[in-house]
């Protein structure tokens, strides 16, 4: 009876040595393309077009912001590791830069560690309600009554 005993407990500890390990292992999440070098040595710079790049490589994440000035190519690795919120480990930015002439100017590879964090400045309405309970805005118009408007009288 007690060799059963340890030998179920035994069982009992290994389970759960493996569901915690099994619990503790990443989940790794990849986002994005970025070209190969082999595909980016197609390119030829002060030579390609914007048309040549795309058949070459792909047609981009994302463009210029103001126009067709660059293309970007973008990928991200995430990693989430049991119940935490999925953490950035890796990115990176590849930007095909074009001429006023749409011909391949420069490529350049950005990674997580040469981009900064910029923090953005939210602008949200401020609504009349903040500390008044739908209760309290009902019965808070029920004082206002002027009798006049009832009754119809100047």
């Amino acid at each position: 009876m007690i060799k059963s005993f340890t030998g179920g407990l035994r069982g009992l500890f290994i389970g759960a040595g493996l569901v915690l390990a099994v619990a503790c292992t990443p989940i790794v999440r990849n986002y994005g393309y970025i070209p190969t070098d082999a595909d980016l040595s197609a390119i030829t710079v002060g030579q390609d077009t914007r048309d040549t790049v795309t058949l070459a490589v792909g047609p981009p994440t994302t463009t210029g912001v103001l126009g067709d000035d660059a293309f970007f190519y973008v990928q991200s690795r995430f990693e989430t590791v049991g119940p935490r919120a999925p953490v950035e480990v890796d990115r990176q930015v590849l930007a095909i830069s074009f001429n006023g002439a749409g011909i391949v100017s420069n490529i350049e590879r950005f990674t997580l560690q040469d981009g900064r964090v910029i923090t953005l400045s939210r602008r949200v309405t401020d609504d009349n309600v903040r500390d008044n309970t739908f209760l309290r805005q009902l019965l808070g118009s029920v004082g206002r009554v002027n009798t006049q408007d009832l009754v119809g009288q100047p």
